[in-house]
């Protein structure tokens, strides 16, 4: 945690911005996508206000006590790793010198999805200091037959099925995370530090695994992480083209 100095002087709050998909098109924008130049607007803001975005890693290191929490932390999350996250935010981000991490739902990565990263785009933004790939699992973002989406009445994301053995728990969802974090580690050739648990959905029998592995975990709960109270389950704001970014700081 932070020094006892500095505790009485400095907060441990620090909000984590959520954006999945970028588009050009004002007329494609919706609950999951902005515009390319709405990104740009918010890079602009962090800046003018004097925003240090920060890294999974380097927020692993304030936990340790390593490296302090500048002034005005940010961290920017991207989920899911669409193509846009290549052809339209890595552009901004050397343009603005800002940092995000992309989780990505590695499955994709393998078999070359047109519409996702690829594992040399991945590779190209991690070599620049301006990406960190995070995990969002490997298949279980319900990706087959519900293409994605939610299921209202059944299993999400790494849930266990209540009729589900121990070892076909493990199997089917450690497995699956197993798998994720150490494809990134393979292909990409950095460490592994932030989950977005799909859905934003946790599940208490796969806790202590996740915890393991992932230094720093991120929900889908709206608000403002506070550091001091550790670095798993961090609540974010989503960003979304009704509300400018001034405004959701300030929730």
């Amino acid at each position: 945690g932070l020094a006892a100095g500095a505790a009485e002087t400095q907060s441990s709050s620090m909000p984590i911005l959520m954006y999945h998909d970028l588009t050009q098109d004002p007329n494609k924008t919706s609950s999951m996508t902005i515009t390319d130049e709405r990104f740009r607007l918010d890079m602009e803001f962090l800046e003018s206000f004097g925003y240090t975005p920060l890294f999974p890693s380097e927020v692993e290191e304030i936990g340790e006590g390593k490296r302090s929490l500048p002034a005005r932390p940010v961290m920017i999350t991207f989920d899911d790793g669409y193509r846009s996250n290549y052809e339209l935010l890595f552009p901004l981000l050397q343009a603005y010198q800002m940092k995000a991490v992309v989780s990505i739902m590695v499955y994709m990565q393998d078999v070359s999805a047109d519409n996702f990263l690829s594992w040399d785009m991945c590779r190209e933004m991690a070599d620049s200091g301006l990406v960190e790939i995070g995990s969002h699992a490997y298949s279980l973002h319900n990706l087959g037959d519900l293409g994605g989406n939610f299921d209202p009445g059944g299993i999400n994301g790494i849930q266990r099925d209540p009729e589900e053995s121990d070892s076909a728990f493990e199997a089917r969802v450690l497995g699956d995370i197993q798998k994720s974090h150490d494809r990134i580690a393979q292909e990409v050739g950095q460490p592994v530090t932030f989950f977005a648990y799909p859905f934003g959905i946790t599940e208490p029998d796969a806790e202590a695994f996740v915890h393991e592995l992932f230094p720093v975990t991120a929900v889908t709960r709206h608000g403002t992480a506070d550091l001091g109270k550790g670095l798993h389950e961090l609540p974010r704001m989503t960003v979304t083209m009704d509300r400018e970014l001034e405004d959701i700081l300030k929730d």
